[in-house]
């Protein structure tokens, strides 16, 4: 059971990756990428705690920590760019 539920999982996650590159890729626009972006970050986030718990250690708690104030930094600067490039 433990093995389907990892497959299921990391299949999850690959498509939730593999679509939000399709979005970068693909965007329109820049907010759809800085989106898409953040998208890519929260699944990494993802895999990197589903792994923690898997393996039942917290050695990761500080990357993960690293990562979302990474993804929120670089968000927020990115939208006052666009903001700014817009006006």
């Amino acid at each position: 059971m433990t093995a389907l539920l990892a497959l299921a999982l990391t299949v999850l996650l690959s498509v939730t990756a593999l679509l939000a590159l399709a979005r970068i890729y693909r965007g329109p626009s820049l907010l759809d990428r800085v989106v898409a972006a953040d998208l890519l970050l929260s699944t990494m986030l993802g895999a990197v705690g589903a792994e923690a718990g898997v393996n039942g250690h917290a050695t990761t708690l500080p990357v993960l920590v690293v990562l979302s104030l990474l993804g929120f930094v670089g968000s927020v600067s990115l939208v006052r760019f666009a903001v700014r490039e817009e006006v």
